[in-house]
């Protein structure tokens, strides 16, 4: 086993390093034909130009290499000498010097593998497709090697690489397989504090010693991910809490990691200009503040459980304010499985499908409603369970640092959107995904958002059920789209970002179940859309928005 999979986990926008370097290396241009409703989405109409690589391309973009990384490493040494940050457990030379030099062997391999792969032929093709089996050379395996050291990187400097590999490790169907198998991992095997820091933690933020605040608190986290980790103990009152303890380095880490990963994102898109990742640096800047700060979490529960309080099937656990800090939340414990076990569903008689439409009911509420979106549901956040009273199939949401507001304006063009899609009004899906920033690339938008193909988008998302023959394009095509998918998250809302990562997380949960949407389902959003639409109409009747 390698020491990859050993690892504990952490996580980059390197990921995008990886991944950008593929399609640029081969230098191609690629054309998206909106002109072409009824064109199938395969990676063979979307070529217009072949070509070989050049020694001298290969030459000039490999001494291009050298000097970033040159460079980047000497500004880092200047940067860490002037702000004496030289330990190499915290931010110092081994940490910045480990990131850069992924990087570079990350996008040297890109350039170097496939040197000799002509443009356009079928073995490109194959490469740049999501689909282990077809991969039959070892310059093939660019994608899997870059992924391993990607995770490796996450892995060792831990806190928001964690958290930036999370979040890539979930865009089954953006990224190459490779990537997002290989990543997945990071959800599950986050590394955890020793409990000297868990109680210096505890120490520093309640004023008090943990044995002077419960009567037990157990050793073993219930649960560790990338900014904190989750213990169970009892309160001198009797009353059963999980706590949530955040790492004690990741606060002083986490505004140099994102810097030190702009200034990489930002190299890589020196080697190879068609890739516009600058988005990625942008997001965790400005919602890393927000879940670090515990108490902001605190509020967003409570928010959720007042918005959502109509739905008996969903609970959110109770926030203990008087031994709580922008490091340390306490909470009602409230135990259940994760919503993507099966078999613990099987063993409790807990209904699959039922847990699908709960889940999508929760979902379209918060999104078309009212506009405040839980944005973190990956398995761990999202629990299930027999409620112990009513014995009714219950979803327990937890983890509330990450919500996303909507402006009113995006809101309701989100929802026409939707409303155009589910009913096959495709002069409205042009309109609304352009009114959203898509522009020509409306067609990509809607395959992207609704994660089927073109073909199906025109029959009807809600009248074509998903094949296993689409589902496999889609997989194995997604990758030949790289550019234009950059070019079209630089150019959307930012509010779209944490909407598309939503729904990813959502058709991951729905996948491991082995579900898809159902038309209930599809019905269901077409209701919540309808609702919210005619809620501004009767509170906002002067509301300069086109309904």
């Amino acid at each position: 086993m390698s020491s990859w999979e050993k690892a504990d986990a952490t996580r980059t926008q390197f990921v995008i390093v990886k991944i950008l370097s593929t399609e640029p290396l081969l230098g191609r241009k690629q054309v998206w034909d909106a002109r072409l409703p009824s064109r199938r989405w395969s990676a063979s109409t979307c070529w217009t130009e072949t070509r070989s690589v050049m020694p001298e391309d290969m030459a000039g973009k490999a001494l291009k290499l050298a000097s970033w990384t040159s460079m980047a490493l000497a500004a880092s040494g200047v940067y860490l000498y002037s702000n004496k940050y030289l330990d190499p457990n915290d931010f110092g030379a081994v940490r910045v010097g480990r990131a850069v030099a992924t990087t570079a062997v990350i996008s040297y391999d890109y350039l170097t593998s496939l040197r000799s792969v002509p443009y356009g032929s079928e073995e490109y093709l194959q490469l740049r497709s999501k689909g282990r089996g077809e991969l039959s050379t070892s310059a093939l395996q660019v994608h899997l090697r870059s992924a391993r050291r990607l995770c490796e990187l996450c892995c060792a400097n831990r806190g928001t690489f964690i958290k930036v590999g999370q979040h890539l490790g979930a865009l089954d169907y953006l990224l190459p397989e490779e990537y997002t198998s290989t990543l997945k991992v990071l959800h599950s095997q986050a590394p955890q504090s020793s409990m000297q820091e868990v109680r210096q933690v505890i120490r520093e933020d309640l004023g008090k010693e943990i044995q002077d605040l419960f009567v037990s608190f157990d050793d073993t986290p219930l649960g560790a991910a990338s900014l904190a980790q989750v213990h169970k103990a009892v309160l001198h009152d009797g009353r059963t809490v999980a706590v949530k303890v955040q790492h004690p380095k990741v606060q002083a880490q986490s505004s140099k990691d994102i810097l030190l990963m702009e200034v990489l994102v930002l190299a890589v898109k020196q080697l190879f200009p068609e890739f516009e990742f600058m988005w990625l640096g942008d997001e965790a800047k400005k919602n890393l503040p927000l879940e670090l700060d515990f108490l902001n979490e605190g509020r967003n529960a409570e928010k959720v459980a007042q918005m959502l309080k109509h739905f008996d099937f969903l609970k959110v656990p109770r926030i203990y304010w008087d031994l709580s800090t922008k490091r340390v939340l306490l909470m009602e414990f409230v135990d259940g499985g994760q919503v993507n076990d099966r078999s613990y569903m099987d063993r409790n008689k807990i209904d699959v499908n039922e847990i699908s439409r709960h889940l999508g009911k929760i979902y379209s509420e918060m999104i078309f409603v009212n506009g405040f979106v839980h944005c973190d549901p990956h398995p761990g956040n999202v629990l299930v369970r027999k409620h112990p009273d009513t014995g009714k199939a219950e979803i327990i949401l937890l983890d509330h640092g990450l919500y996303q507001m909507l402006t009113e304006e995006f809101r309701l063009d989100y929802c026409h959107l939707w409303q155009s899609l589910i009913w096959t009004d495709m002069k409205q899906v042009k309109e609304y995904s352009q009114r959203l920033g898509a522009g020509d690339l409306y067609p990509l938008f809607a395959c992207m958002l609704t994660a089927r193909s073109w073909d199906s988008v025109n029959r009807g998302i809600s009248r074509a059920p998903v094949t296993a023959s689409e589902d496999s394009e889609i997989r194995n095509n997604a990758a030949n789209y790289l550019p234009q998918i950059s070019q079209l998250l630089n150019h959307v809302p930012r509010q779209m970002l944490l909407l598309f990562k939503t729904n990813d997380l959502l058709r991951g949960i729905e996948a491991s179940l082995g579900i898809r949407a159902s038309a209930s389902s599809f019905l269901n959003m077409s209701r919540c859309c309808i609702r919210a639409l005619a809620n501004v109409l009767q509170e906002l009747p002067n509301l300069k928005i086109s309904l």
